[in-house]
């Protein structure tokens, strides 16, 4: 019985079987109406008005109003389910009423006729039949009734009628009926089976493309901060190029790096750093404007494109709003991060320009920025192009300097403070083999410390001061070491590796490190400087009066010496402020059992000014200018034998005291 019943729970599936019948059912009562017209025809009898005229036209009535009815069906989407449900219901009923009807009918009328035309009417009578069942096949219930239906009451009248003259056709119809049941039952399951394959193919095809909208979302949004990523950015600029060239000064973008990010990485660790980035995400996200498209497209880069009018004073505007917001501080596990921005803007202002030009050149202006004290906004100009090729050569040629041993290192005298005898030399780096000539280091030690190329410079000045030095006893090395390397986890071993290689000793080596690493990494840096102690080798604070170093750092960190900064020694006049700022450091470190150097001594007046209130030993032109180390130990004959106290200086980027 569960072939005959019918199921409607599949609400897609009774769409289809609705949609597949309802175009044959105007069919299927044209059959029936032709078929009844035809037997009306043959079988007329005036004496029998009813059962051969009215009777086959209201059958012929109603299947012409069911064929409009189901003509007109045409949006058949907007049908509910329970609608569907409904009509197909129905149709199952009036499918079997019909189909009984037009048999009974014929039955009815069956002996008025003559052989031939019983004949006939038999034979429109199993047309009718098999018309009926093949134009319901699609609805398996509908179809498998009226099979059965009109086939038990062929069969039955037939075999009675005629005293059994017509068994045989009643017996072949009821196999055909039996074959078409069959065959409409395996057709709807295949029917079934399509609707099913093509709804699961359409919900993989939905799956399949949500999944590639989900992952097209990810590859373009930067899974810590949740902002457009680079790829994104990228884009879009290359959908802008594509588009004729847009109006002036209606396109700009905001190129952002955040300064002391590193540190913070360095000292809290990258949990602390991804924090930070989150919070600013959120913030900037806030603070940009909705014709803003912000994203994030490095570690601690940002970038911004615009696309208004008058788009370089909204860039301008906004640079400077994000600038405030990214200095607010952020608590994390009770640390408060603190950062800057380096804030680099290019705009078309000035003529048609590509959108990938546009992020390049903001690009270059934020580099700007942080090559020249970071922390600030900088609108592109040519120029900075100009700075940018020039340090990319440099660069490059630092490089090969360094493979072909274009660099050396000279060595100017330090002297003892009260007896004026040498006890001590800087090293400081030279360029003298340059193709292009001679580069003074304040010229290519920022670019060096830019690009990592600080690290084997500095390796080279330790190696050769210490293979120098070494033969000349009783005067000791001190490194002026780049934050760069001393941010280095490896820097220690490097310098362990050198002394051990030149056979140096390291209580003759002093390391010397400016306050701004230590401000940024005090743990690190103090860590590091007992570290070095440990191996022997002392450590002093270099440019001492230029930062704001405080009492308390200076006794955290344990250095040995301070070395006062040029800049003061320079406005040394008797009874100036400058002069008694300088006796105060001087006597601070001592209290602090710590020895000053003083650098960019010239005249003797400077000299008396710095010996009268204890300072240990002076560096100058009036003691001596940097020399190669030949011309340097040459000279040692002929200056006063070294004192008790032995000092010595190795600089990386100086130029001369």
């Amino acid at each position: 019985m569960a072939l005959f019943r019918l199921d409607t729970s599949d609400g897609e599936l009774a769409h289809a079987q609705f949609r597949s019948f309802s175009r044959q059912m105007p069919l299927l009562y044209a059959i029936l109406v032709c078929n009844a017209a035809a037997i009306m025809i043959e079988f007329y009898r005036p004496e029998y008005p009813f059962r051969t005229v009215i009777a086959p036209l209201a059958m012929c009535a109603v299947g012409i109003r069911r064929a409009i009815w189901w003509y007109r069906q045409k949006n058949i989407e907007a049908i509910s389910d329970a609608e569907i449900s409904a009509l197909i219901r129905r149709t199952c009923s009036l499918a079997v009423i019909m189909t009984l009807g037009f048999e009974g009918w014929c039955m009815w009328i069956y002996p008025l006729g003559d052989a031939y035309a019983r004949g006939h009417l038999t034979f429109f009578l199993a047309l009718t039949q098999v018309s009926s069942v093949f134009c319901l096949m699609s609805m398996r219930a509908a179809a498998l009734r009226v099979a059965l239906a009109s086939t038990v009451a062929f069969v039955l009248y037939f075999s009675w009628i005629d005293d059994g003259k017509m068994i045989v056709q009643a017996i072949v119809l009821s196999f055909v009926g039996a074959g078409m049941m069959v065959v409409t039952h395996r057709y709807n399951l295949d029917f079934s089976q399509m609707i099913r394959s093509g709804r699961d193919l359409r919900w993989r095809q939905i799956e399949t493309e949500r999944l590639s909208e989900e992952n097209r979302r990810v590859s373009l949004t930067d899974a810590l901060s949740g902002l457009p990523n680079r790829r994104h950015l990228l884009g879009r600029l290359d959908t802008l190029d594509a588009l004729p060239p847009p109006a002036q000064d209606t396109q700009a973008v905001i190129f952002i790096d955040l300064d002391g990010f590193k540190d913070i990485n360095d000292a809290h660790g990258h949990h602390a750093g991804d924090t930070l980035i989150s919070c600013l995400a959120a913030r900037l996200r806030k603070a940009c404007p909705g014709h803003a498209m912000l994203t994030r497209v490095g570690g601690d880069e940002f970038a911004i494109l615009i696309e208004v009018p008058n788009a370089t004073f909204q860039a301008l505007s906004i640079a400077r709003h994000l600038a405030e917001e990214i200095c607010l501080p952020v608590v994390f596990q009770r640390h408060v991060l603190q950062v800057g921005a380096s804030i680099g803007i290019a705009s078309n202002l000035e003529g048609q320009l590509k959108a990938h030009e546009l992020l390049r050149r903001a690009d270059i202006a934020m580099y700007h920025c942080k090559s020249n004290g970071k922390g600030e906004i900088a609108l592109y100009d040519k120029a900075f192009d100009e700075g940018r090729l020039h340090r990319m050569l440099i660069e490059e040629q630092i490089a090969r300097g360094l493979v072909n041993d274009e660099f050396d290192v000279f060595y100017q005298p330090v002297v003892d403070g009260a007896t004026g005898s040498i006890v001590a030399a800087e090293a400081l780096i030279r360029w003298p083999r340059r193709r292009e000539g001679q580069l003074d280091p304040d010229q290519f030690i920022a670019i060096a410390e830019a690009t990592g190329q600080i690290h084997p410079l500095g390796a080279l000045v330790l190696r050769r001061a210490c293979q120098d030095f070494v033969q000349l006893p009783g005067l000791r090395l001190s490194v002026n070491v780049s934050p760069a390397q001393f941010r280095d986890p490896g820097f220690e071993r490097q310098v362990a590796e050198i002394l051990q290689e030149t056979g140096f000793p390291p209580d003759r080596l002093q390391l010397e490190i400016t306050e701004g690493y230590l401000l940024a990494q005090p743990e690190r840096a103090i860590r590091m400087i007992g570290e070095f102690k440990a191996m022997g080798i002392s450590v002093a604070l270099d440019d001492f009066g230029t930062g704001f170093t405080s009492i308390h750092y200076l006794q955290s960190y344990g250095f040995s010496h301070i070395k006062i900064d040029k800049s003061l020694v320079s406005g040394l006049q008797p009874g100036n402020k400058a002069s008694l700022l300088v006796a105060g450091a001087i006597l601070l470190a001592k209290g602090l059992d710590m020895e000053v150097i003083a650098e960019g001594v010239e005249c003797v007046e400077q000299a008396d000014l710095l010996r009268k209130p204890g300072c240990d030993y002076l560096q100058g032109y009036m003691f001596g200018r940097p020399l190669s180390f030949g011309d340097f130990s040459q000279s040692m004959p002929a200056r006063p034998a070294p004192a008790s106290r032995e000092h010595g200086v190795v600089s990386m980027g100086r130029a001369a005291a």
